[in-house]
């Protein structure tokens, strides 16, 4: 039963609904489920049911006999084949996988030994406090994948220390905001997973193709932060000698052998492993499971309490993903089939965009969604929509997916919702304003601007590594 007009309507309440603070998943299913009764209706297939029914027939069987005309309706079917879809995709199992990974390095105690042994190690360079937080956010996300852990951790650990440093608010804030973000683009990241399956694009190659824009946003970051540091000295002050003191070098070389090295070298084992094709991104995120409890064993933080905690976290944060894959499944399937899907790319065409035109759109409506929105519910509803539009343009999926995770590093930093300045507020001092978290995290948002500037004129940024390690 095709009606765009319905579908449109469809997606305006979803995003409404969304507005109020209703459960997304949920309200996903909810509406997929309800337009879709209207969308598969099939008054012969209901009354087959009830023509069943004789004069003498029991209570009882004429109300089962009612409830099975009133389910005989496709979207249940849908709704059932969905839901065992996603449960039994091969790509989201690494997802349970690289967050208890995650969940058990955060409560391992390593990242206070990398933070302070990187302040040490970076002391006689401008800004250095602030370059040795960026650093171990992006080791931290990369381990984790998970921003609310990094900017909360780095929030009671780096965020404090810089401004007994005499650090400016918005500087130092603005540093472990942007810095919590990173775990979004750099692999493993949970987010690319979800793209993956989504878009049905290799996950291998989308890892190998976000390494290199990963790293250059990571440059663009240390960037600012020395520059901002030499240009205005006052806001990045360096260390005093009583308040850092020097470290004798073997000792200092002690300090990174025990502190980074063993972090460094589960990620590069977990990374190497899918990009070599040593592993499956499942194989892989196994491996790092297990690495991440060894590594917590071997630092003594290995508890039951903590244990418990990690597997909780774990399943909670799956059971996000995986109902939201179903909702947004179900939900897409209906918006489809009622021609919505038909609409946007006719109107879309109809435009006469310039492949180039038609990205700058793409990245500015998910810019904007960013605002209100989560990066798991942009991916999972919204991309969708652009994926069948990119044949028509001559668009790689795999340079989409990440222009997209680059571009979502905003919707952590862009006020109304910025969720990393909640985080980081939900834990940093009462004189700490929330606008100035905000100012400070901005012009980390212009550095993503450049970086997003850069990938476009020279895409082979993002192909470079995957060209190089599986062919074209």
């Amino acid at each position: 039963m095709t009606n765009p007009e319905i579908a449109m309507a469809m997606l305006a309440i979803f995003i409404f609904l969304v507005f109020l603070g209703f459960p997304v998943a949920f309200t996903l299913m909810a509406l997929g489920i309800i337009f879709g009764y209207y969308a598969y209706f099939d008054p012969g297939r209901m009354w087959r049911a009830y023509n069943r029914l004789t004069e003498d027939a029991g209570w009882w069987d004429s109300t089962s006999t009612w409830l099975e005309g009133f389910y005989n309706n496709r979207i249940f079917d849908l709704f059932v084949n969905q839901t065992y879809n996603v449960m039994s995709n091969e790509v989201l199992t690494a997802v349970p996988l690289f967050l208890f990974m995650g969940y058990v390095v955060e409560r391992a105690n390593i990242v206070d030994r990398l933070f302070t042994t990187l302040n040490i190690a970076t002391r006689n360079i401008p800004g250095s406090m602030g370059v040795a937080a960026l650093i171990t956010c992006a080791l931290f996300a990369t381990a984790t994948g998970i921003v609310g852990a990094v900017v909360v951790l780095m929030g009671l650990l780096a965020f404090p220390a810089m401004l007994k440093a005499r650090y400016g608010d918005s500087f130092a804030a603005g540093i472990v905001c942007a810095g919590g973000t990173l775990g979004i683009l750099i692999p493993p990241s949970i987010m690319l997973i979800v793209y993956a399956a989504t878009s049905g694009v290799s996950i291998v190659r989308l890892y190998a193709a976000a390494m290199l824009p990963g790293l250059t946003l990571v440059g663009l970051y240390l960037v600012y932060i020395l520059g901002r540091a030499m240009l205005q000295p006052s806001i990045a002050p360096r260390p005093k000698p009583e308040d850092l003191p020097e470290v004798p070098k073997l000792q200092l070389a002690w300090m990174i052998l025990t502190s980074f090295v063993p972090l460094a070298f589960l990620i590069l084992a977990v990374l190497g492993s899918i990009l070599f094709g040593l592993a499956t991104p499942t194989e892989a995120a196994a491996i790092g499971a297990l690495g991440g409890l060894v590594l917590a064993a071997a630092y003594r933080a290995l508890t039951f309490e903590r244990l418990r905690e990690s597997v909780y976290l774990t399943v909670r944060t799956t059971a996000m993903v995986c109902w939201l894959f179903v909702g947004s499944y179900t939900f897409a399937s209906v918006f489809s089939y009622l021609g919505g899907e038909h609409l946007i790319s006719e109107f879309v065409g109809g435009l006469n965009l310039s492949p180039v035109q038609f990205l700058i759109l793409a990245q500015l409506i998910i810019f904007l969604l960013g605002w209100p929105l989560e990066w798991s519910e942009i991916v999972i509803i919204f991309v969708p929509i652009f994926l069948p539009l990119l044949p028509m343009f001559g668009i790689d999926p795999l340079f989409f997916g990440v222009l997209v995770a680059v571009n979502l590093q905003t919707s952590f930093l862009t006020p109304p919702m910025a969720m990393s300045a909640y985080y980081l507020k939900g834990v940093a001092p009462a004189h700490v304003k929330l606008t100035s978290i905000f100012a400070g995290s901005l012009p980390f948002v212009f550095m993503v601007f450049i970086c997003m500037i850069l990938l476009y004129q020279f895409p082979q940024i993002v192909f470079a590594l995957p060209d190089m390690l599986y062919g074209r």
